[in-house]
């Protein structure tokens, strides 16, 4: 009971850590976040293609649900720049639609993201995005970064290009309008980016985005913009967010599917990354499937009150920690000031230039672009690099949705395929050692048994992995005079059916040319697992030992004495000295 209590209402567990001391620190910390969410707010609801009020709108009830049903005492949750463009991608692929239906299907677009991480949540699926590479995450953003700059070039040169373009045919359209720039807006965008940037070098805590617009705006009226050609966003309508219905036609519902599964996992990566990102710094325990149904009720409900989906946001999570908020009260109470400013100050967004937006959102855009983690991944990993790669060019020339699963389905390909080739590697003792310690042939360049190979397995045996095991299984037992092989299963995790029965075959086999196959150091769990389906048996439990001391203690002396008396390798204790024709009698290794 209590459980399901923690999962439907997690805030009677914080709250009743609220006193006086907390409510002061909510209050000014909503208050910093309000500063910094209003211009953010109103900037991505731009980049989706909607009234900037709609950003508002999401700012206040997303913010407020996902805090009260979100298991992270710090992270603020709104509109965030990939979703946005993702939102624009996904329903501008539905055609030409006037502004009424474009509304529509993002309204049925966040429902259906909702539902889906609510049904994940209530699943418990939460792990679910640890199998999405943090490559895909950082080139998917960078490529989003790119478009959502590309997006805002003709606001800032003050130029029409026609909408639902592909990044190359939008660019080759602002290239046939270069003699159409309207300077002025040129200037507002150029002074709204430089401003901001100076405002943020001088002191990172102060509102750089809402200083920036404000110096552009205020531009924008000296040199009379608005008689000069540059567009204005207007005034906000100054109410609460209205209620809404969703289209839940089929014919709404089915093109947009595949987009809100792709939403709905880059919503749930970036809140949980978020999440976990300021409890590293709150040292506070997140709770994935918590975050997965905070995430899904925010947007589920969020769409009935004209919100469009959102995420976690790290600017204003990352504000919202610094400035000392000790419960999720503080987003509550940003909330309550945004909306408040909706309802008594709608005249703030009158005079603000387009272009002086689109300059603050070429600073968003340029932020979004991580180039500390993408050096690091070149320089690091080739897989994570092509992983990377492919998947940042996916974003900038693929539908964006289909951009996100490709670059998961090409990173767990390269998993399987790594996981599929586990390492093989042939060891021997070291000579002379008094604990006679097994180690890497290759690394120790030490000689090898001509009769008895000994190899490493680290890697589990499933059916992806069995036939590169048993290749090379076969390729070392049929070298020389080899014909007894024995596993050191220490870093073998477990063994399912196709691994059992390829171990099966390979014993027979070398058991029919004379010689044997043998097992040391397996898992406890791996020999119950083993014993419990009845492979131990039909294997042969006798080959199983518990070390291989063990093991070659009783197959050295059993070894062929005529290729043991030519050989020079003398690698055991159990083999002839040089001198002897005989072999010494077994004691211990």
């Amino acid at each position: 009971m209590k459980r399901w209590l923690s999962l439907g209402a997690p805030f009677l567990s914080w709250g009743r850590s609220i006193n006086q001391r907390t409510l002061r620190a909510d209050v000014m910390a909503g208050i910093t976040g309000a500063v910094i969410a209003l211009p953010q707010a109103v900037a991505y609801a731009f980049i989706a293609g909607l009234p900037p009020e709609y950003g508002l709108y999401s700012a206040i009830i997303i913010s407020v649900i996902a805090a009260l049903f979100g298991s992270s005492w710090h992270m603020v949750s709104g509109p965030a720049a990939a979703i946005s463009i993702v939102i624009m991608s996904v329903v501008s692929g539905l055609g030409e639609l006037d502004p009424a239906q474009y509304l529509s299907a993002v309204l049925t677009l966040t429902l259906l993201v909702g539902l889906m991480q609510l049904g994940m949540g209530i699943l418990r699926l939460g792990s679910l995005v640890n199998f999405i590479s943090h490559s895909v995450v950082i080139a998917f953003t960078a490529g989003a970064a790119i478009l959502i700059g590309a997006s805002q070039l003709k606001h800032v040169l003050g130029v029409a290009v026609p909408g639902g373009l592909s990044f190359i045919d939008g660019l080759l359209a602002l290239l046939d309008q270069t003699d159409a720039v309207n300077y002025i807006s040129l200037g507002v965008g150029a002074i709204t980016l430089l401003s901001a940037l100076l405002v943020r070098r001088l002191n990172r805590r102060w509102p750089h985005l809402l200083i920036g617009m404000t110096v552009g705006s205020v531009t924008c009226l000296l040199l009379n913009g608005a008689d000069q050609g540059v567009a204005l966003v207007g005034a906000l309508p100054g109410t609460l967010p209205p209620l809404s219905l969703p289209d839940l036609s089929a014919n709404t519902i089915q093109p947009l599917a595949s987009g809100a599964f792709a939403l709905a996992l880059l919503g749930l990566i970036e809140a949980v990354s978020i999440a976990r990102a300021i409890a590293l710094r709150s040292q506070q325990q997140i709770s994935g499937n918590q975050e997965f149904i905070g995430q899904g009720l925010a947007n589920t409900i969020g769409s009935f009150f004209s919100c469009f989906a959102s995420s976690g946001s790290f600017t204003r999570s990352g504000a919202n920690y610094d400035a000392g908020a000790k419960t999720p009260l503080a987003a509550v109470f940003s909330a309550g000031i945004q909306a408040s400013v909706l309802l008594l100050a709608p005249g703030l967004t009158a005079y603000l230039p387009l272009p002086a937006m689109a300059g603050a959102v070429l600073l968003i855009a340029w932020n979004l672009i991580d180039l500390h983690h993408i050096r690091q991944i070149i320089k690091s990993s080739r897989n994570e690099t092509l992983v990377l790669t492919v998947t940042f060019l996916a974003t900038l020339f693929v539908e964006l949705e289909f951009a996100i699963y490709i670059g998961v389905f090409l990173s767990l390909a390269l998993y399987l395929r790594r996981t599929s080739r586990p390492s093989v590697m042939e060891v021997a003792p070291i000579p002379d050692h008094p604990r006679r310690q097994i180690k890497n042939t290759q690394r120790f360049s030490l000689q090898q048994c001509p009769q008895l190979k000994i190899i490493r397995i680290d890697g589990s045996l499933f059916f992806g992995a069995i036939d590169h095991i048993q290749q090379r299984i076969r390729a070392l037992s049929n070298e020389g005079d080899t014909n007894r092989l024995l596993i050191i299963g220490k870093g073998i995790n477990f063994i399912d059916v196709a691994g059992a029965e390829m171990l099966i075959q390979e014993s027979r086999r070398l058991q029919q040319r004379g010689g044997k196959l043998m097992f040391s150091s397996l898992k406890g769990t791996v020999i119950d697992e083993l014993r419990a389906n009845g492979y131990l048996q039909r294997i042969g439990e006798e080959l199983f030992y518990d070390s291989p001391e063990a093991a070659l203690s009783d197959s050295v002396v059993k070894l062929n004495k005529e290729v043991c008396q030519r050989c020079s390798a003398r690698i055991f204790r159990e083999c002839a000295t040089p001198t002897n024709s005989e072999m010494i009698p077994v004691t211990r290794l």
